[in-house]
């Protein structure tokens, strides 16, 4: 599973890129790089969505790994 854990890690690292441009300068690398909520960009946002989702359990993991 540590593969995974490195995808979804680096899916949430280029959402909060992504959203540091919008916040900073008003510009969505995800909706320039691929429309405005088109198909493929709906799915990249899901993505990484589910990514952060998923990631939360990276808090149970480091906490089990102090209890040890």
């Amino acid at each position: 599973m540590k593969w995974f854990d490195n995808i979804a890690l680096t899916l949430v690292i280029v959402g909060a890129l992504n959203w540091l441009l919008v916040g900073v300068f008003r510009f969505d690398l995800v909706a320039y790089l691929f429309g405005n909520l088109s198909m493929l960009s709906r799915i990249i946002y899901t993505l990484v969505g589910l990514c952060g989702l998923y990631l939360i359990s990276l808090f149970g993991r480091i906490r089990g790994f102090s209890d040890n």
